[in-house]
């Protein structure tokens, strides 16, 4: 069993940056793929970014790639989404995400635990 706990979301303006983290308690961590998802208000959850169990590879969605990093501490159980030149479409609950599965899947529904979300506004 996997909890997580997400933090850092808030209010920015276009351009700025934030870092969200995500503290997971439970056995596994280190040994699971971490993800982070997004979903907006009437859309879908979509793929953010996720990173492999050791750190060593990492996978972005087009949207966010060269101005997000993922990033994960196993000796603290904790995963990051630096998230720089913040744009008002990055607007959404984003989501950390842990998956039992092999690799590193980029669809939700291969991630077993999920947070509870935390909001990020970015204003134009």
């Amino acid at each position: 069993q996997v909890q997580l706990v997400e933090s850092g979301g808030g209010l920015v303006q276009a351009g700025g940056s934030l870092r969200l983290s995500c503290a997971a308690f439970g056995r596994t961590f280190s040994r699971r793929a971490m993800g982070w998802f997004r979903q907006a208000p009437g859309k879908e959850r979509d793929f953010v970014a996720a990173i492999r169990w050791s750190g060593g590879s990492t996978y972005y969605a087009d949207s966010v790639r060269g101005r997000f990093t993922i990033s994960r501490d196993n000796a603290n159980d904790t995963v990051y989404l630096q998230m720089n030149s913040l744009k008002p479409e990055d607007t959404a609950v984003y989501y950390c995400a842990a998956t039992s599965a092999v690799g590193v899947p980029t669809r939700p529904t291969r991630f077993d635990y999920w947070g509870q979300g935390t909001q990020v506004t970015v204003s134009s």
